[in-house]
């Protein structure tokens, strides 16, 4: 009896206590075990973007922005299909994106960063309109983005890339 116990107790510890399963999307393991949508990065200056996964696919446009964040909303193994802070829908290779997180200001108007996340705050530092920055840690609203040696907290609506909503369809 005392085995069964401990059978049964190491049967749920298992369980519970286990591997996790793979990342899922919409109710699909995805192939990389990554969400979907998920944002990423371009890692290179020149990215092919085509109309399908592969490269057999008609090239659509070269992406010539290294960082630029991309929302992945589709992928296979090899491809992850991307949509960019201008709306555009494509395909792209994997090796071509990474994980870290930028973010863009699509606005052509400058954007102040606060030296804290509210709107009352001093003015630490100036984000470019049309500019790229790296991403750290979002709380109620407000992001910290790092650009070179400026530094400084912006609302996460001000910034493509910041929220974690499907941005294309």
């Amino acid at each position: 009896m005392r085995a069964a116990v401990a059978l049964l107790a190491l049967c749920l510890c298992l369980g519970a206590c286990g591997p996790k399963p793979a990342a899922k999307a919409q109710g699909k393991v995805t192939p990389s075990g990554l969400p979907v949508p998920r944002f990423v990065s371009l890692k290179f200056g020149e990215v092919n973007a085509r109309v399908g996964p592969g490269d057999d696919y008609k090239l659509l446009w070269t992406y010539r922005t290294p960082g630029l964040p991309l929302q992945v909303v589709a992928e296979t193994a090899d491809w992850r299909r991307v949509c960019d802070p201008e709306g555009g829908l494509s395909w792209v290779h994997r090796r071509t994106v990474e994980a870290k997180r930028t973010v863009m200001r699509t606005a052509a108007d400058p954007l102040p960063l606060r030296r804290s996340p509210k709107a009352g705050a001093g003015v630490e530092a100036t984000m470019a309109g049309r500019s790229l920055a790296d991403l750290g840690e979002c709380k109620g609203g407000w992001c910290q983005v790092s650009a070179g040696k400026a530094k400084g907290w912006a609302q996460d609506s001000e910034l493509w890339g910041a929220r974690e909503t499907v941005l294309c369809r």
